[in-house]
């Protein structure tokens, strides 16, 4: 890890209000847990919840006035009776579901204390990085087995793991096994792009912060942005950066 970041006196970063639409957005703030083997831990919905039955990051709803740090803190020891000392934010995802909207605000808990133990009786996992694509996810959780497998920094744009292209991507790369990166400047083109198959998003050029905080906010993608450090990105949604 480049750092870590906890933000926990940043007023800046509590729950947003309802949205204006006829549904409220339900913010909720999730931890990803690596053991020392690289495994990520996950939950079981338990019976009578919504999505019961469904594998997801362990978190819950935002409370009024708490910042991201400070519910994911609370939540993480009330589920898992861990005490989270450090913790800094992997991307945000917004996904509707027919019962609601969720604004999914994911961050990696890089330090806590304690062993992990479903005190509200959901099943938990260790589930090897590799297995995420089949352990059957929620579909708001889906998108961030990218960012799990992807770098904090992108620096070249070609691995054996990913590709960054223009998009539509050339044929040729279709079906390689890598995850592929479309180049972008608005969250209309980011959106384009992940409706036809992206992975991820790295921005074309350098953009102002708002700009790229509607991208992140719009998109449900990890994004890159390019010209920032790692830590600011960090706070405006971001996954990650491109060198």
């Amino acid at each position: 890890m480049s750092g870590d970041v906890s933000l926990r006196g940043d007023r800046s970063n509590e729950g947003a209000g309802p949205a204006a639409a006829t549904r409220r957005l339900v913010h909720v703030v999730a931890g990803v847990l690596r053991d020392t083997q690289c495994r990520v831990l996950l939950a079981q919905r338990p019976a009578g919840k919504h999505l019961a039955g469904g594998w997801e990051f362990p978190g819950g709803k935002l409370e009024a006035r708490e910042t991201r740090f400070e519910a994911l803190a609370r939540e993480l020891q009330e589920e898992l009776g861990i005490s989270v000392t450090a913790a800094r934010p992997l991307m945000r995802v917004q996904h509707a579901y027919p019962e609601r909207d969720i604004l999914l605000d994911v961050w990696i808990v890089t330090r806590w204390h304690g062993t992990p133990a479903g005190l509200d009786g959901q099943a938990l996992r260790w589930c090897p990085r590799e297995e995420l694509p089949a352990a059957g996810l929620l579909p708001a959780d889906a998108p961030i087995v990218a960012a799990l497998v992807l770098p904090e920094r992108l620096t070249i744009p070609e691995t054996g793991t990913y590709v960054i292209c223009e998009w539509p991507q050339p044929a040729a790369l279709l079906g390689d096994g890598r995850l592929h990166g479309a180049l972008c400047t608005t969250a209309a083109e980011g959106l384009a792009a992940v409706a036809a198959g992206a992975d991820f998003l790295v921005t074309r050029r350098i953009l102002a912060d708002e700009q790229v905080a509607a991208l992140c906010a719009a998109v449900p993608a990890p994004v890159f942005a390019r010209g920032i450090e790692l830590e600011h990105a960090w706070r405006l949604g971001a996954t990650g950066v491109c060198d």
